[in-house]
């Protein structure tokens, strides 16, 4: 026995890992308790610890003869093929000249079987030699482990993992996805050619958004790798608002309570409105079996599988009906030379003494072995009959051995390894004449493997060990006749995971090429918005319409987006339409047509009138009291029924500057005539009395001087109002929501209202003045129509302002036209109606001595 000098001093660590309390003697320790070791060994100047997990699991169990071992009986071909592949590489290799010439390698393997002491135990074995365990010392002389390939499974590999980084030797994984392992301070001689949990989670998110998946159910393996893959998955899942129903973690307990817990798994499926299911944690036959059991609430469920499902194909060979139409992400595959040859070599007549072998076709084919007590403990757990077989049986003929599964994987660690043993081999250290004594530094391989490249020059491995890799999404297809295929349906690519899915080639277990639907709720349709109706789920909500002026135009939209000031929603509420542009239009407004009728009329009475006037201007009736303000009151009336059209039709700038101020002018011309009447008839009155000097202000100077002066005041406050704030054209966005009022902006509310004001105390001493004087004697006294003209013009106002201030767009502007129109056609009727009808079917009232008569009255 010889102290290996690598190997430091914790000699507790297998009595740690083993639960032993006593440090056992170097060289005499018992094996772990199995039924037996499945080990390989191939001498060579260089050894490749190897650990593989070809058993599914150990079983523990109270047997005859076989109380409370750890048994490995139940072995899958798929993983028997990864040890196989290991082997062939090993052998191309040495038969390559290319890569560590002159040296030859050999290789020490052992079947993990699922268990972390299981792997600890046979890293130990490996570093000690094949007979006693014994930690830091090997057992046989010139002994050079360079590194380890192995194990498939995290928990097993980081129980490697922990052993290996204390003595400094390179592992790569080819199945370990546990993220601990990302750690480059605790195991900084750790690789893998797979790439980590959190990376594969991360795609397989990208997955279930692309399909607009959004609920979600999850199960999983109870153990450390479930315990571990579960939050991750969760948190990647929710990051895209995908939300999980429930999560499943399958319990390894015993069958008194088994029918119990499945019942409540079925019902927990069975009831969810999540289609969409993901496995995840550790892969197992007994997960397998308990998947079996529930088969019947998965009919109408599409499964999508995690890391360590993605990789086993034969569950398609017990469960067709459940996984068909499932998605799985799986690494791509790598070149790999063809193997078969070497596979079929492998039969039980030509390798009698390879256990693992004899065990696959007891369990898979029910063959008999040489050994009774293993026949006998087969018997008590399967419950199934053996026979004879000829021995010439081929693993590859099992469908999961034809798969691909992990062999690609295994056969690049090898070559990776080997490549690194050359480089350290051709190192610049070439002053050592024993080669073999410089591959024994294996403390220093991780470096070199760090610095492994493609033919690109591109690295094989990241900063944290893990294999640079892209992912293929592949879609799983079982037929009636019992077989089944893998169909790629699309692929990641390697940085930034953008995902290449062709839909159409997805067979989904309801048919045809629908996508199913997975979700809590029903998708909200555009015009609507979702409203979270729990606490717990954001995938659950209601949908509730958009508010006025907003919409949404996909679906499931969160919020709903507000139209520009100038657009609103149409009915169903998923697009902004330009809004609708109010204002009295010429094309398509009644209302319109109505008023310019009316105004067109009134003013070719009032022109008609003023013709008559003209026509009949040296008549009696018409002479009196200033037959120039008859003309010039009916013209400014006139042209008050025609600036109603300044009112009508789409505003502009010219419009706009004219209405008010036009409108404002001509009414104080107007009602200026009507107070220099009314002053006249005071004056005419008085200027009858003999030796009255009020004769002098008889004429038409003083009067025209008096409509000159009051006009010139509303004049002055237009120009000004003109000059500093002129109005114009405007959008009215915010008075209604769905439509736009295209209107005159004021632009001086002030002036506005000057104006106005003006125009009112105008009327108000005209009112005043023509109702003192109505009871003047006269045969036609004007002061009484005026009286009755102002009167009508007041109410017509005094009515019209709340009306204006309660109302907004066309309307508002419709107020004041009626205004305009009603006190126009109430100066006219009352002032010109009387006077026309004598002097068209009364002459003999219009004479000189019929007005003297009524002033002598």
């Amino acid at each position: 026995m010889s102290h290996d000098p690598a190997l430091y001093d914790p000699l507790l660590l297998l009595c740690v890992i083993l639960g032993s309390q006593n440090p056992p003697p170097a060289c005499d320790l018992h094996p772990v308790t199995t039924i037996e070791d499945y080990k390989y060994f191939q001498n060579g100047d260089v050894i490749i610890g190897g650990v593989f997990s070809v058993n599914d699991f150990m079983n523990e169990l109270t047997y005859a003869g076989f109380h409370h071992y750890r048994l490995c009986v139940r072995p899958i071909p798929q993983y028997y093929k990864d040890l196989l592949t290991f082997r062939f590489a090993i052998e191309e290799i040495n038969q390559d000249q290319t890569i560590l010439p002159n040296i030859s390698l050999g290789y020490h393997i052992y079947d993990s079987c699922s268990d972390s002491m299981k792997a600890v135990k046979s890293v130990l074995q490996i570093l000690s030699g094949p007979r006693m365990t014994v930690p830091n010392y090997s057992c046989i002389r010139q002994r050079n482990v360079a590194g380890f390939i192995g194990d498939q499974g995290s928990a097993m590999t980081v129980s490697m993992a922990q052993i290996l980084t204390i003595y400094r030797y390179s592992q790569i994984s080819y199945g370990a996805t546990s993220d601990v392992l990302n750690d480059r301070r605790l195991y900084p001689t750790f690789f893998r050619t797979i790439q980590c949990a959190k990376r594969f989670y991360l795609v397989l998110s990208k997955i279930i958004k692309f399909f607009r998946w959004t609920w979600v159910g999850i199960i999983s393996s109870d153990d450390d790798r479930g315990h571990e893959e579960i939050p991750i998955l969760t948190r990647y899942l929710t990051m895209d608002g995908i939300c999980v129903a429930y999560i499943i973690k399958v319990k390894y307990v015993s069958l008194n309570v088994l029918d119990d817990i499945e019942r409540k798994n079925m019902e927990v499926i069975g009831n969810s409105s999540a289609h969409i299911i993901i496995l995840c944690g550790k892969y197992s036959a007994d997960l397998a079996d308990r998947l079996n059991v529930i088969r019947g609430v998965l009919h109408n469920k599409t499964l999508v599988f995690g890391p360590t499902f993605a990789l086993v194909t034969s569950l398609m060979e017990h469960h067709r009906e459940a996984f068909h139409g499932s998605l799985a992400l799986e690494p791509s595959s790598l070149p790999v030379p063809d193997m078969r040859s070497f596979y079929e070599s492998f039969q039980t007549i030509s390798h009698p003494k390879d256990m693992l072998l004899a065990l696959i076709w007891l369990v898979q084919l029910q063959c008999l072995l040489k050994n009774s007590k293993m026949n006998e403990l087969y018997q008590s757990i399967y419950k199934k009959p053996l026979h004879n077989c000829t021995g010439r049986e081929r693993v590859t003929d099992f469908y999961s051995f034809q798969s691909k599964g992990l062999s690609d994987r295994v056969y690049k660690a090898v070559y990776l390894l080997a490549q690194a043993l050359h480089d350290l081999h051709m190192s610049t250290d070439r002053r050592s004449t024993d080669k073999i004594a410089l591959l024994h530094r294996y403390y220093q391989l991780h470096h070199y493997l760090e610095n492994q490249r493609d033919i690109d020059g591109n690295p094989y491995f990241d900063r944290n060990g893990d294999f640079v890799d892209q992912y293929s999404i592949v879609n799983r297809i079982g037929f009636r006749n019992r077989t089944h295929t893998v169909r790629h349906v699309g692929s990641s690519e390697k940085q930034d995971h953008i995902l290449h899915i062709n839909v159409e080639r997805v067979s989904w277990k309801i048919g045809g090429n629908q996508v199913p639907a997975s979700q809590c709720s029903e998708n909200c349709l555009p015009g609507t918005q979702k409203v979270s109706n729990s606490r717990i789920y954001s995938c659950c909500y209601d949908c509730v319409p958009c508010s006025p002026g907003e919409i949404s135009n996909v679906t499931d939209s969160d919020t709903c987006m507000k139209c520009s000031d100038l657009d609103w929603p149409n009915e169903k509420k998923d697009g902004c339409v330009p809004k609708q542009l109010e204002f009295l239009s010429y094309t398509d407004d009644t209302l319109v047509l109505v008023i310019s009728l009316v105004s067109s009329v009134f003013s070719f009475i009032t022109f008609m009138i003023l013709i008559t006037f003209i026509l009949y201007q040296d008549t009696a009736i018409v002479k009196a009291n200033n037959r120039n303000l008859s003309f010039l009151l009916l013209v400014s009336i006139m042209l008050s029924f025609l600036c109603v059209f300044l009112f009508l039709g789409h505003p502009v700038d010219l419009t706009c500057t004219l209405r008010q101020v036009s409108f404002g002018i001509l009414f104080s011309v107007a009602v200026s005539c009507l107070l220099a009447k009314t002053i006249m008839v005071c004056i005419a009155f008085k200027a009858t009395k003999p030796g009255s000097s009020w004769k002098l202000w008889i004429g038409s100077k003083w009067s025209n001087s008096l409509v000159m002066f009051c006009s010139s005041i509303q004049v002055i406050i237009c120009v000004g109002w003109l000059s500093l704030a002129p109005p114009f054209p405007e959008l009215d966005t915010w008075s209604y929501q769905e439509k736009i009022i295209v209107q005159c902006n004021e632009g001086s509310v002030m002036a506005f209202y000057s104006v106005l004001g003006y125009m009112g105390v105008l009327t108000s001493v005209s009112f005043i003045t023509a109702f003192l004087a109505r009871t003047l004697p006269d045969s036609f006294n004007e002061a009484k129509y005026i009286t009755f003209s102002m009167l009508v013009f007041c109410s017509v106002w005094i009515a019209m302002i709340p009306a204006y201030l309660s109302t907004r767009g066309k309307y508002m502007v419709a107020v004041e036209i009626f205004a305009i129109l009603s006190s126009s056609a109430g100066l006219l009727g009352c002032i010109f109606f009387p006077k026309c009808f004598i002097i068209l079917w009364r002459p003999e009232l219009n004479s000189r001595t019929q007005l003297l008569v009524g002033r002598s009255r």
